[in-house]
């Protein structure tokens, strides 16, 4: 498990932007067994390489500054500004380890396909991202694709054809087709038909009872906002 260490943020609401100011990031953190949110500061160098590595949906084992405790947590939600795309604000979360949760996984196609380098087809990708559930610590960060199988236009990808390690389960319907290539003459009109999959960011990881989590935690919300 990735480690990242964080600190202890004084600075609050307008005042975060000192924290900022001195190169790192405020956080929160909460969770089912966490009485009271915690205020953080996370170095923005070392939270960037953290999270171009674990991504979202991968534990990582959060170690707090003067503190002998390591809280196994998921990079819940990561605020960009719009137009700098600075990252303003992360939120930490601790799920609890002997109950499963949702969350979304990144597909990474792989390999090229025979239908597009022998017969001149393109590869259409339907979707890019799919939920899933399990228990945290076996939550992937990704679903690997291998395309070598589409070796005509008939060939396709379908969400029962992924490899998932064991103890996650895909929430989709087994039939969905993942990828395909199509002819030369069919590309538009594959391009024009609509996409089914339109997961909402928000909904990286079912809420449930993290909704009454996030109203104890209103005032850092607010905090938020202000910064």
């Amino acid at each position: 498990m990735i480690s990242l260490s964080v600190k202890e943020r004084k600075e609050k609401g307008k005042n975060a932007k000192k924290t900022r100011e001195k190169g790192f990031i405020p956080a929160v953190l909460y969770g089912p067994k966490i009485k009271e949110n915690r205020l953080l500061e996370v170095e923005k160098k070392a939270f960037q390489e953290v999270y171009k590595e674990a991504g979202e949906s991968s534990l990582i084992s959060l170690e707090i500054e003067k503190e002998n405790k390591k809280y196994p947590v998921l990079i819940y939600e990561v605020q960009i500004q719009p137009l700098s795309g600075e990252i303003v604000h992360i939120d930490f979360y601790q799920p609890s380890l002997d109950e499963e949760v949702e969350t979304t996984v990144p597909l990474v196609f792989e390999g090229l396909a025979p239908a597009v380098k022998e017969l001149g087809g393109t590869l259409i990708k339907n979707i890019s991202e799919i939920e899933v559930k399990a228990l945290p610590l076996k939550l992937p960060k990704e679903i690997k694709v291998n395309v070598e199988t589409l070796k005509t236009f008939d060939d396709e990808i379908t969400i029962a054809d992924l490899k998932v390690p064991e103890g996650v389960k895909i929430i989709k319907e087994p039939g969905e087709v993942v990828a395909l290539v199509v002819p030369p003459e069919k590309v538009e009109e594959e391009l024009e038909k609509p996409v089914e999959e339109e997961i909402e960011e928000a909904e990286k990881i079912t809420k449930g009872d993290k909704e009454k989590e996030k109203e104890q935690g209103e005032g850092e919300k607010e905090e938020k906002k202000e910064s």
